[in-house]
């Protein structure tokens, strides 16, 4: 048997928060507290039958409507969560077009220095990584709080430091790849700071 009093308390919950009302400005509306509001959305009492009248005059139902159940009520960080799933994907493709926009400059920098030197600066290319790297990095801390940053900081460390070595590779540094063990020992320092909850 369904219970009564959990049906008019997920009815008064959609009603309200449909309207955009807090419980406090159902209170006010009512006459009542907010406290009684809220005793009545976790079911713990029932309002009187002139409340419940009042209650469909506000929100232009009938009583009828208030003592039979509908559609389960969603709260709405639900929505909000598919909102932002869907804001997700749009934002994957914004991070692609920015990242294909610097790699089209890229190549656009390549061509002018074909046509007006008549040489080959592949460096162009080898500087496109690391700005592109930057530019995710930077976009994932907005959009996706900081997830897998440190894994996209790693991959531009390595970047920056290819760049370095391919600038310089007449002097044939390639020590400077051994500069990744120290990034990589704070990075995983650093995801140890936070304690778990």
């Amino acid at each position: 048997m369904v219970d009564l009093k959990l049906i008019i308390a997920s009815n008064i919950i959609k009603l309200r928060t449909d309207a955009g009302m807090t419980q406090s400005d159902l209170g006010e509306k009512l006459n009542y507290s907010d406290k009684s509001i809220s005793k009545w959305e976790r079911a713990e009492s029932l309002p009187d039958a002139n409340v419940l009248k009042q209650m469909g005059e506000i929100f232009g139902v009938s009583m009828d409507y208030l003592f039979n159940s509908h559609d389960e009520w969603e709260p709405k960080q639900n929505k909000k969560k598919e909102d932002d799933d869907k804001k997700q994907f749009n934002l994957k493709a914004v991070e692609w077009i920015a990242i294909c926009g610097i790699w089209t400059f890229a190549f656009f920098l390549f061509i002018l220095f074909w046509i007006i030197l008549d040489s080959f600066y592949w460096i162009v290319f080898f500087s496109a990584f690391p700005i592109g790297m930057l530019t995710r990095l930077v976009l994932n801390s907005v959009w996706n709080k900081g997830r897998n940053n440190r894994l996209i900081i790693i991959v531009f460390v390595f970047s920056v430091l290819l760049l370095i070595y391919v600038a310089l590779i007449k002097f044939n540094i390639w020590q400077i790849f051994l500069l990744m063990l120290p990034v990589a020992i704070i990075l995983y320092l650093t995801s140890k700071i936070r304690k778990k909850s």
